[in-house]
């Protein structure tokens, strides 16, 4: 990223600890789809991240643009709703079919909302879709005059398609 000013001596990447406590953390994802035919759609969701598997779900109505996009471009970005501490990721998404998945998902999304929806419950979860998506590289700013130049930094994640 050397128009980030990446490629000086003051440039220090950032950890990726930083970038996953943002996305455990995050309340609010953007989830930005594309038609076939490449015309883009965000929207905010919520969402939960597991570092451990590198994964991220949101849960959504089986009819929402979103998900007919992703039937026909599985590429999507995810990104917190952070302006100054930024994370974006890009690569693919699809519905989780597995219940036993299911429920492992539902185990991390339940208590990370039900505090603020507390009528938020399994049965609604498994009324929708549920989709996972697999990062294939992220990218972080911070955006703050004294590091936006010297912390940029990209990350590229092995196992994606």
């Amino acid at each position: 990223m050397p128009d980030y000013g990446v490629d000086t001596p003051d440039w220090s990447p950032l950890d990726w600890s930083w970038a996953a406590e943002r996305l455990r953390d995050n309340r609010n994802f953007w989830v930005v789809t594309a038609t076939r035919d490449g015309r883009p759609h965000a929207m905010p969701v919520w969402g939960v991240w597991d570092d451990p598997e590198l994964r991220f779900m949101f849960t959504a109505g089986p009819r929402a643009r979103k998900v007919r996009n992703l039937a026909q471009n599985p590429r999507a970005v995810v990104a917190v709703d952070d302006t100054i501490e930024c994370i974006s990721l890009e690569g693919v998404a699809a519905p989780v079919d597995d219940q036993d998945r299911r429920a492992w998902w539902i185990d991390r999304y339940l208590p990370k909302y039900q505090p603020i929806s507390p009528e938020l419950d399994a049965q609604f979860l498994l009324d929708n879709l549920m989709i996972e998506f697999v990062p294939e590289r992220a990218f972080a700013i911070i955006e703050r005059e004294a590091e936006f130049a010297t912390r940029a930094t990209k990350w590229v994640f092995d196992g994606g398609p």
